[in-house]
């Protein structure tokens, strides 16, 4: 697995991670084992969130024992991100995850509290010793001068947005401005919403003829893709220990700069958008 440095936070964190939106739907063992085969193979960078249900409960168990092996992030609502909110929702979580700190800590998306107000909570919970660090998601380059200019240089160690081949629009701003403030940035769906390349698709042969050449899969090859560069982060869902290897994998997967422009082609950035999309 590859380690990258996670923005500010003076940690080194591996560059394909876990997600676990909808994790807690069915048996919960599956994911569990999942999450658990991950960290086993060095995906130990996990993301949940309270709006994910349950998600928090079940990487609770998944880490129980291996606190300390991994880098673990989870969300504020924006409906909650009150100076008190905040913190109120940082204690719930802390609890559902039984633990006492988090690695990163993220406002989910703006929403109608100032932000000077959630900024204030996430500086008291750092020195707390609750978070270690604290980020944003769903942040576009306009909202980050933003943030920058309230909180400061250095203080947002991340922003989490929505980035997978076919939806390529942070690649106008937001991984450059990122890249110019030492931000990390984290791909959430990198393989979309159930709507990953058909093998039939023009994109889809692309990626299958480059997973050919290197025996690997096609998700394998997407998310090379999508972390080809230094700041980015990925964090696919896995819905089974073979799925979580499968992810696992794109961590030692290079590829080359033919294979990086073929699949620039078949998935075109295009223009840049109004707004940034989120789901």
């Amino acid at each position: 697995m590859k380690f990258q440095q996670f923005g500010n936070t003076g940690r080194d964190v591996s560059v394909i991670g876990q997600g676990t939106w909808y994790i807690d739907q069915g048996n919960r063992r599956t994911p569990v084992a999942a999450l658990r085969r991950g960290i086993d193979l060095g995906m130990t960078h996990i993301d949940t969130a309270e709006m994910y249900g349950d998600a928090e409960l079940v990487v609770a168990e998944a880490i129980a024992g291996r606190r300390d092996e991994v880098f673990l992030v989870s969300k504020v609502l924006p409906s909650n991100a009150s100076h008190r909110g905040t913190v109120a929702a940082c204690e719930r979580s802390l609890t559902r995850l039984k633990t006492d700190r988090l690695d990163c800590y993220l406002l989910h998306w703006r929403g109608s509290h100032p932000l000077a107000e959630t900024v204030a909570a996430f500086e008291q919970l750092v020195a707390d010793g609750k978070i270690r660090s604290w980020g944003v998601s769903n942040f576009d380059a306009d909202d980050l001068d933003e943030m920058l200019e309230m909180a400061g240089a250095g203080k947002i160690a991340c922003n989490q947005v929505l980035y997978h081949l076919q939806e390529r629009a942070i690649e106008h701003a937001v991984i450059p401005w990122c890249a110019n403030h030492g931000v990390a940035v984290v791909a959430y769906s990198p393989f979309g919403h159930d709507d990953f390349p058909s093998p039939h698709s023009k994109g889809g042969e692309a990626l299958e003829t480059v997973a050919k050449r290197h025996g690997a899969s096609p998700r394998q090859v997407a998310l090379s893709f999508l972390t080809r560069e230094p700041q980015v982060f990925a964090i696919p869902k896995a819905a089974s220990s073979e799925h979580a290897s499968d992810n696992a994998a794109a961590g030692q997967l290079t590829l080359s700069k033919d294979e990086f422009a073929s699949l620039d082609k078949a998935f075109p950035r295009g223009a840049k958008p109004r707004s940034l999309p989120m789901i």
